[in-house]
């Protein structure tokens, strides 16, 4: 089969790699439906991720399809099902997984291999997180399930509620994600960002109010010169530390902060203590997701709130990745992009 494949830093190539044998419990995915995404790309900028993947790799991990094949021994699936699979299952029986919190699984598994035209699937995330499709569901929707799981995790531990005035730092994929979930709960939504079409996004997903922060990087100044400055909660969908310890400031007296952008590895920030401790400020930090939150990520995608047509703005063909995911290091502001493996 056709698939990108990750050596390094900057460096994905399209080869032809062979289908592995299934093993008991497992299945293949025929790919019908694979999305760009902003992990991804940070795995190409830097060439690996601790966590999730060590070159060289199969690459990418959002996805759907249809079930091509079945090892003999896995029950309860049909050949050409249509499904969708997280990128990553828990083990079920650590003192994490007892006590609600499997995105933290101290055996998480992850699955890599989404840019190519099939994958096969281990037997725990069959177990797991493998989910079947309505016959109406489009593929490309059921593919935004696993960012969307990770914001839905986030949201309910931020306890988003009707009324609230929340400020969303961040107009990329994730930040839209959240900007359309709070809206759907009623919150009066405002998201601060970069990119004139992402901006757009976010009013047409029901920002009450978008903020262009320019080219600056000081965050919490460009949205003070716009007239915002009391938010009941901030979701910091950035990673980069000067916009962590931007969203402290920004967030009124009693109120949350969820620090939701992974920042590159080593950084570190500085937190004013008395501002923290003397406003009463909730302050926390959503990783991940759980077989939950993918659960009620795809309820949402198949019940209409979240759609493809909302996020996807390009198209592209397998042996254009490479060329893609260098734009998209060099600036390139599309959301996220379809990417057709055939």
């Amino acid at each position: 089969m056709k698939a990108a494949v990750l050596y390094g830093k900057e460096d994905v190539r399209i080869e032809e790699v062979p289908e592995r044998a299934l093993a008991p419990g497992e299945i293949r995915i025929s790919i019908k439906a694979a999305l760009t995404c902003g992990t991804d790309l940070k795995v190409f900028r830097r060439g690996y991720h601790a966590k999730m993947i060590v070159p060289p790799a199969v690459f990418g991990h959002e996805l759907a399809g249809t079930i091509s094949e079945i090892h003999p021994s896995t029950r309860d699936w049909q050949m050409g099902e249509r499904v969708v699979v997280a990128n990553s299952a828990p083990c079920g029986e650590c003192f994490y997984c007892e006590h609600n919190q499997e995105n933290l699984c101290e055996d998480l598994i992850f699955l890599n291999g989404a840019y190519a035209q099939s994958i096969a699937v281990p037997k725990r995330l069959v177990e797991k997180n493998l989910l079947r499709l309505r016959p109406e569901t489009r593929f490309e929707d059921a593919a935004l399930t696993e960012p969307l799981a990770c914001v839905v995790n986030a949201f309910d531990e931020t306890k988003l509620t009707r009324g609230e005035r929340v400020l969303v730092i961040g107009s990329g994929p994730i930040g839209l994600m959240f900007a359309r979930l709070a809206t759907h709960a009623g919150s009066i939504v405002t998201v601060a960002g970069r990119g004139e079409a992402r901006l757009d996004a976010a009013q047409r997903l029901g920002a009450a109010r978008t903020i262009d922060i320019g080219s600056g990087t000081d965050v919490v100044e460009a949205i003070h010169r716009s007239g915002d400055s009391v938010f009941d909660a901030v979701i910091e969908a950035v990673g980069k530390p000067e916009t962590w310890e931007g969203a402290v400031r920004l967030v009124r007296k009693g109120g949350r902060v969820n620090f939701f952008g992974g920042c590159p590895a080593g950084s570190s920030i500085s937190l004013d203590t008395g501002l923290i401790h003397y406003s009463n400020l909730t302050l926390l930090a959503s990783f991940h997701h759980t077989p939950t939150t993918i659960r009620k990520a795809l309820q949402l995608i198949e019940n209409g709130v979240i759609q493809s047509a909302d996020f996807v703005d390009g198209t592209g063909n397998l042996d254009d990745l490479p060329q893609l995911f260098k734009s998209m290091a060099t600036g390139n502001r599309a959301v996220k992009t379809l990417i057709d493996v055939h």
